[in-house]
């Protein structure tokens, strides 16, 4: 789609809608929290007759996405080959959410739409997660669509993405990024905004960094400089903030989310999270209520917490340098109310994901300058594997020697740099709006 325009010469994009961008990393939790409770419950009748019943829950509510729905294996194990996931945050003015949001209370939103769009990928041996977020007012073609109710949309060559729920759902928006990024998804979700707080109360709070005051009048979020530990309706907010922070655009609000995510995937793997019998438990509870109360909407090929328990325990050891959120790339197009895909450079990390190479960042980690790398983290140390049985080294043998085969390297693609985004092993901040 030709070269990017000159970010320091033009406005910020994405200015419209206010109050209406829910929260992404919501799936993460459900797939890492809703699932892993099965490693837990499951070695026990009271565990195996509660997982029967949030399994029957969900997968009583489970949405058609198209395609043939894989059997599960008879037992819980990591999940064979890669995943690509479809993770959305909606905007409903239904029940308690409408308090949540200003056009709601104004009536001046029209439908429930996608203002948060996702695509998780993991990739086969070696394991690597890529969180690509998709800007809500990306201009891209929207197939025909089947809506729920069983009513027919045509296609239409040129739409904000976020229109693509209100045409269609879940089974829509997945159509949608399908056609844009070449990837077969096979799982999705879509959560609104009281399951967001709901399911950043169970995990206990995310750590968040901003590098100066900010204030949003827009969703009520004040933050003073430094580190807070955000869960509930702050955490909400925080994750739908973007007046006040970067140029004030979607696409700032972005890489907030994805310190936000940074931050999560950090505190599952060090804080001993996934191995907590207790907080999966919570977290498996609270995901099945945000189901049955219409919170959250799962494909029917994830409405199973078997198939979300082998998920996540595909990504529970991945190196925080393998986990990298990016954002599709994108030109300013109608003034800088809008953006266009830039598909040349996208092209460049789709081929790499194919190809399960690992990647490397060259641009900012923002799109709209809305944050900045402050430090470095450093990962847990991995736990051991234990010897099958019967292979333990015979008494007197010589321990083998890891160094004496060389570990084999691969050169990681380096990304255009309108490509932005971190990995998990950065630690970044907010940046205030200047």
């Amino acid at each position: 789609m030709g070269a990017r325009t000159d970010r320091s010469r033009r406005l910020p994009v994405a200015r419209h809608g206010i109050l209406r961008s829910p929260n992404p990393l919501v799936q993460v939790l459900t797939v890492l929290g809703a699932v892993l409770l099965v490693a837990v419950l499951s070695v026990s009748s009271v565990g195996a007759f509660y997982l029967w019943n949030a399994a029957q829950a969900v997968e009583d509510a489970g949405v058609d996405i198209g395609g043939d729905e894989a059997t599960l294996p008879p037992s819980i194990g990591e999940i064979e080959g890669g995943v690509n996931m479809l993770l959305v945050g909606t905007d409903s003015c239904e029940g308690a959410n409408a308090a949540l949001s200003g056009a709601c209370q104004k009536k001046t939103t029209e439908g429930e739409r996608n203002d948060v769009t996702m695509l998780v990928h993991i990739s086969d041996a070696p394991r690597r997660v890529t969180v690509v977020s998709l800007p809500r007012d990306m201009i891209v073609p929207i197939p025909a669509c089947t809506g729920e109710d069983g009513t027919q949309y045509s296609a239409m060559s040129a739409q904000m993405l976020n229109a693509s729920y209100m045409y269609g759902g879940l089974s829509c928006t997945k159509l949608t990024v399908e056609k844009l990024t070449g990837v077969n998804i096979q799982f999705a979700a879509a959560i609104r905004w009281t399951g967001v707080i709901n399911m950043s109360d169970a995990i206990g709070g995310v750590d968040v960094c901003v590098s100066d005051d900010i204030s949003d009048t827009h969703t009520g979020l004040s933050l003073s400089k430094g580190t807070h530990t955000l869960q509930g309706a702050e955490a909400l907010q925080f994750l739908r903030i973007r007046h006040g922070i970067g140029d004030g655009s979607d696409l700032g609000r972005i890489s907030n989310q994805q310190q936000f995510m940074s931050s999560m995937v950090r505190k599952l793997q060090s804080e001993g999270v996934l191995g907590n019998p207790a907080t999966l438990l919570n977290l498996a509870n609270t995901a099945v209520k945000q189901v049955t109360t219409q919170q959250l909407v799962l494909s029917k090929s994830l409405a199973n917490p078997q198939r979300m328990v082998q998920i996540a325990m595909a990504v529970r050891s991945v190196p925080y340098e393998d986990i990298v959120f990016v954002q599709y790339p994108t030109a300013y197009a109608e003034g800088g109310l809008r953006v266009q895909p830039v598909t040349s450079a996208a092209t460049v990390l789709f081929d790499a994901l194919e190809n399960n190479q690992p990647l490397e960042l060259t641009g900012s980690t923002s799109d709209g300058h809305g944050t900045e790398v402050v430090g470095e983290a450093t990962a847990p140390p991995a736990e051991p594997t234990p010897a099958p049985t019967g292979s333990a080294t015979p008494s007197g043998a010589a321990t083998p020697d890891a160094s004496a085969t060389p570990v084999a390297t691969e050169t990681p693609v380096k990304l255009p740099s309108s490509v932005t985004g971190q990995t998990a092993a950065q630690v970044t901040c907010t940046v205030a709006q200047r």
